[in-house]
This record gives structure tokens, sequence and C-alpha cells, in this order.
């Protein structure tokens, strides 16, 4: 009986096996990343829904959005701190929230939605496309 030597796998075979590895590798870690990104700006839209509560309650206590009432308006922050959350035009009758990435967060890279927005009558926006971040 006759055994044959060639059992395993040859340099070449061992090779391409590596580089169809590392390059499936490289894909689905920038997929990952993204996915990443993409899934965090729920915890900004979630702070905007928050702070837009917040707002509504006190208008409804003291008849006004504007930082006469005696709320807090300081609190507003995403909850692992990707994000800043900022008041624009705020008046007794109206409000404009922001959220953008915070200096330094890994939301920083987002390309594709550097900033989301929130009104008082409900209008969702976003910079530079507001489908893509809501």
């Amino acid at each position: 009986m006759r055994r044959n030597k060639n059992s395993g796998f040859s340099l070449v075979e061992l090779l391409i096996g590596i580089a169809v590895v590392g390059i499936l590798s490289a894909v689905a870690a920038n997929m990952y990343s993204q996915n990443v990104i993409e899934s965090n700006r729920t915890e900004a839209r979630s702070a905007l829904q928050q702070a837009a509560a917040t707002l509504e309650k006190c208008r409804s206590l003291y008849g006004a959005y504007s930082d006469q009432a005696p709320c807090n308006y300081q609190d507003f922050s995403s909850e692992s701190g990707l994000y800043d959350i900022t008041i624009g035009n705020l008046t007794d009758s109206t409000f404009t929230l922001t959220a953008a990435p915070g200096a330094g967060s890994r939301q920083v890279g987002d390309d594709e939605c550097t900033s989301l927005t929130l009104t008082n009558t409900g209008v969702k926006g976003g910079t530079p496309d507001p489908n893509e971040c809501w």
C-alpha cells in the first residue's frame, strides 16, 4: 500500500487563504464602524426629543419657552456625551434644538449627518441631508 505524502496545504494555497481573510476583515471592520456611527445617531435623536419634552412641559407650566420661565435648560446633553445639545431661537413661543457631535467624540467623523435639529413644531432637520439624520 502506498501513502500519498501531499496531504497538506501548499504555501500558495495558504497565502491565498490569508489574503481572502484579510480582505474580508477589512471590509467588515469598515462596515462595523459605519454602523456604530449610524446607531449613535439614535442617542442624538433621543436627547433632542427629551429636551423638547422638557421645553413643552415648561411651556405648559409657565406659558412660555423662554428663559424667563424658571426652567432649567442647562442640563440638555446626550446620555454618553457623544452629542452637545444647544437651544437656538428661544422665544416665548418658539425654539430650535440642535445636536452636534461633541468635541473629540467618535461622532465627529460622521460625514453623513454633522448635526440634527428639532423645532417646537416638530420639524426635524439635519445637515447635510435631513432624511439621512432622522
